[in-house]
């Protein structure tokens, strides 16, 4: 029997998405967030415009997206409850967020320099998509929640993932992201069945959806 609830919350399972930025003042900012979703070469943020991430994006017009997988949960809790901006927003500083300038290294995280965007990507996350912004959506206005559109222009995989060395498509079976449901952490378990889109869209299709 189903039952008419009132979640404070709809988080039914997305990926986290560790987001690097660069300040005003050129120093890197890193923050978790886990709204993300993912339309061929385009990525949809939903976020707070009282972030120090999305005023970067705003500024600088790019960053990075690292997708870490569940090793890193560790790193991903460090950077919980921070934020980049200071003074910290009445509204964080009510939740318990705290200023902190270094998250690279609360987080114990390696930057590694991109090609095409100035923000750094983190070392330890199997996958970096370089981004570029192009898009804010205002969201269930008047809330300060906002819809950012970015598209991915280059994609850095470990190759450990791969199919094969020469390969542009990711084996999903060696794939384990970190993913957010209902504010916990989870993985993925193993894989379930077959699916009648692998052959349509995978290594072996004519036309392909890489992301």
């Amino acid at each position: 029997m189903h039952k008419v609830i009132n979640p404070k919350i709809h988080y039914f399972g997305t990926s986290i998405v560790l987001i690097s930025t660069i300040n005003e003042d050129g120093t890197p900012n890193l923050a978790p967030m886990s709204s993300a979703w993912w339309l061929n070469q385009s990525c949809m943020l939903g976020m707070s415009s009282k972030s120090q991430t999305v005023q970067n994006m705003i500024r600088e017009g790019e960053c990075v997206l690292n997708l870490p997988s569940i090793d890193l949960i560790p790193a991903v809790d460090r950077l919980t409850l921070l934020t980049g901006r200071n003074p910290v927003p009445e509204s964080k500083a009510e939740r318990g967020y705290k200023f902190e300038a270094n998250k690279f290294g609360v987080a114990g995280l390696t930057q590694l320099p991109s090609q095409l965007v100035q923000a750094p990507r983190v070392k330890e996350c199997p996958v970096h998509l370089e981004a570029r912004f192009v898009k804010l959506h205002p969201f269930e206005e008047p809330s300060s929640l906002v819809a950012i559109e970015v598209h991915i222009e280059k994609v850095h995989i470990e190759e450990d993932l791969l199919i094969d060395a020469q390969s542009n498509y990711i084996n999903p079976s060696k794939w384990n992201p970190m993913i957010m449901n209902f504010c916990e952490y989870f993985g993925l378990s193993e894989q379930l069945s077959a699916s009648k889109l692998a052959p349509v869209f995978g290594p072996d299709s004519v036309e392909s959806m890489d992301m």
